[in-house]
Formats: C-alpha cells, sequence, structure tokens
C-alpha cells in the first residue's frame, strides 16, 4: 500500500477524482482516516501534500476547524468572555457554551461558506477535526456541508477510523474509540482508486 502523502498527492491529483467521477451521483465527500497518534506527522505532511498540488496546478483551500472556531468567537466580539469563563464553569457548561457560539449550521458552516466564496480552489480540505471535539461533531459538519460544498471535492481529515459494514453501516470513530453518528455519504478516501 501506498503511504498516505503518495496516495492521497495520486488520488487528489486524477482527473478522475477532480471530475468526480466514480461516485453514483452521491457527494464528492471523503474522509482521510488516520491514527491519531500520527497527528503530528500528518501536520507535516499537510503543507507537502497542498504544495505537492498545487505543482500540479490544483489549487486547494484548507479550513482548520479549530482556528476557524476561534475566527468565529473573536468575530462576534466574545473571546474575553469565553476564556473568562472557562475557570469559573463546569465542562459541560462549557462545552454547551461553546456549541451555542459555533452552532454548526448557523455559524461554522457560513463562515466555510464565506472562505469557500473568497476562495479559488479544486479541493476543500477540512482538517482540526480532534482539536474541536465535542463542541464540533464531524458528523454535524459533513450534514450541513452538503447544500454548501457539493461542487468541488472536500476531504475530511479525521483522526479516527471510517468503517463500512453491511451490520453497522457507515460509522466514524473519533480517535478510534468514540462512536460518533452514522454518517454514509462519504467515501473513504483510502479505497478511491485511480
Amino acid at each position: 500500500m501506498l503511504k498516505p502523502l503518495e496516495h492521497l498527492t495520486a488520488v487528489l491529483s486524477s482527473k478522475k477524482f477532480l471530475n468526480k467521477q466514480g461516485l453514483g451521483n452521491e457527494l464528492p465527500f471523503f474522509i482521510f482516516p488516520y491514527d491519531p497518534r500520527d497527528e503530528l506527522e500528518i501536520k507535516v505532511m499537510l503543507p507537502r501534500l497542498i504544495k505537492k498540488l498545487s505543482e500540479a496546478k490544483i489549487n486547494t483551500l484548507q479550513i482548520d476547524l479549530y482556528d476557524l472556531s476561534i475566527e468565529i468567537i473573536e468575530r462576534r466580539g466574545i473571546w474575553e468572555n469565553v476564556l473568562n469563563s472557562e475557570g469559573e464553569i463546569s465542562k459541560a457548561e462549557l462545552k454547551e457554551l461553546l456549541q451555542g457560539v459555533l452552532d454548526t449550521e448557523n455559524h461554522l458552516i457560513p463562515a466555510i461558506k464565506k472562505k469557500m466564496d473568497q476562495s479559488q480552489f479544486d479541493i476543500l480540505l477540512i482538517t482540526g477535526i480532534g482539536e474541536v471535539f465535542p463542541y464540533i461533531r464531524s458528523h454535524n459538519v459533513l450534514n450541513n456541508l452538503q447544500s454548501t460544498a457539493k461542487e468541488q471535492p472536500t476531504v475530511m481529515f479525521f483522526p479516527g477510523k471510517y468503517e463500512h459494514s453491511l451490520e453497522d453501516g457507515a460509522s466514524l470513530q473519533l480517535f478510534g474509540r468514540l462512536q460518533d453518528d452514522k454518517y454514509y455519504r462519504a467515501f473513504n478516501i483510502y479505497h478511491y482508486e485511480v
């Protein structure tokens, strides 16, 4: 099997992938699952992948959900309030606060759409999934992106497992341990052949 960088470069630079062929009229959503222990290697690999794609004249838009979350909180003018609240409220209350402030449908997806509208890109890369858990859930992002990101292929870098089985359907297992809600409409990038 090819190493992740070689595999991603081969798949993402292929005409088949860029033209969304072989998807059977499904959304061009892909999950790149990886062992969470490889997080630092993925962070090093990602700029190299983007550079290789750029050299092949393929533009990418990378959206790091953690960085975007901070942008949203700062733009809403409540960064200091959130920081000050962190030490004074319970984890459950902080989670609820952040889920409200960063509501996927009302705040996160519009912010992603704005970045998409301001960029010319061939592939959307979503990163930072592990850093925004539990206040942003990957299946919520994918479900809400369906109406916004359907023109270009979207690849979500997922620290965990993405598996399909006849008995259980599709499942996202964040960090390989935490069962997220089922999400059926994405393809495992490792199973996409060029």
